[in-house]
């Protein structure tokens, strides 16, 4: 079993199951995420019997750092090592003061859920080499508890909106926001996390029954069917009016804004009629739009509009209503466009042998 997939409940079982008292549960949970011991042996306020137990059973494997981009106050991307070898990619973002004010040194974490995707966006560089697995729900806890380890500041914010579907690995995805937002586990506020899905409808509308207030982004990237089927294959199964009815649903139920994620790419979705659209989307949902200059992928023929071309995109959706930020260079020079630096790397090493 992995250390960081437990939740209080599942430790209190565990230990009961050794002949331990529940309490041991809190004081492994607080080595774990207040006090981030990384070996049994650190835990002394536990039984020297009891560490060695768990460390058989329950051995832990923070992710191992293969690589990373960028330092200080720039975004940071990391190249992580899973135990049975394969990369993920987490990012590091910097909150700019032009979109946050005052909260300019808040941070943001960009999480993984999958190793590759399956989902097949066509600007996306997350599935170039398919999908491998699921992520557990400890894979996902532990970037967070990594990249706070290597950059020993607190990360404020968590998007999922790294490699992979969040959506399509839902239950480990839940489990993993119970732990970092549970006060016995890392005590981050639900309504700090965003969950990004390319348009899942299913998952939307489970997402919606559940309590926890977390935030919702829909990676929409086109206005229309004709557009966004193009570049992503979801939409065939769930064109707009489902993914909007979806969203439309959504906030009603949560009573919460949802964000539409835009990536502006030259000659496809950039056009003016495209704007007044997803204009028109927005106003009537309510939602904020978040444009994103297109990171450019080796290996893709897409290609970022100049700004000329994003301003005027800008000006429009601003013209007709609609709540919209244009986010400026945000890692474009660290390929921070998730799956780059993973491919990268496999193209130059043999993979690690999974740990023992």
């Amino acid at each position: 079993m992995e250390v960081y997939s437990l939740t209080k409940a599942d430790w209190e079982g565990h230990l009961a199951q050794m002949g331990e008292p529940q309490f041991r549960a809190g004081q492994i949970l607080e080595w774990l995420f207040r006090k981030r011991a990384e070996r049994w042996e650190d835990m002394t306020n536990l039984p020297a019997k009891l560490r060695k137990s768990l460390g058989e059973k329950f051995p832990i494997y923070p992710l191992e750092t293969v690589r990373e981009s960028g330092a200080g106050d720039t975004t940071r991307k990391f190249l992580f090592r899973l135990k049975d070898g394969q990369l993920i990619e987490t990012v590091l973002i910097p909150a700019s003061p032009a979109l946050y004010g005052e909260a300019s040194d808040r941070r943001t974490i960009c999480i993984s859920s999958q190793v590759g995707c399956a989902y097949g966006c066509k600007f996306c560089a997350s599935g170039l080499d398919g999908w491998k697995r699921n992520l557990s729900a400890g894979e996902i806890v532990g970037q967070f508890l990594r990249v706070e380890a290597l950059g020993g500041e607190k990360v404020h914010n968590i998007v999922f909106m790294g490699m992979g579907e969040p959506m399509a690995n839902y239950d480990n995805l839940l489990r993993a926001i119970e732990i970092l937002n549970a006060p016995w586990g890392v005590g981050l506020g639900a309504r700090h996390m965003t969950i990004s899905t390319s348009g899942l409808v299913p998952g939307i509308r489970a997402l919606a029954r559940q309590p926890l207030q977390v935030r919702l982004a829909i990676s929409l990237h086109g206005a229309t069917d004709e557009v966004r089927s193009r570049i992503m294959p979801v939409n065939r199964k769930h064109p707009l009016h489902d993914l909007l009815s979806a969203c439309a649903d959504y906030t009603r139920l949560k009573k919460q804004k949802i964000t539409f994620e835009y990536i502006l790419i030259k000659d496809l979705n950039d056009a003016p009629e495209q704007a007044c659209l997803l204009a028109g989307h927005a106003r009537k949902l309510g939602a904020k739009i978040n444009l994103i200059p297109y990171n450019t992928v080796e290996g893709l023929d897409w290609q970022r509009p100049d700004q000329d071309r994003q301003d005027a995109f800008l000006a429009i959706v601003r013209r007709e209503g609609a709540d919209v930020t244009l986010r400026r260079e945000k890692g474009h020079d660290i390929a921070a466009a998730c799956g780059q630096l993973r491919l990268q790397v496999e193209k130059s090493f043999a993979p690690a042998p999974p740990l023992n």
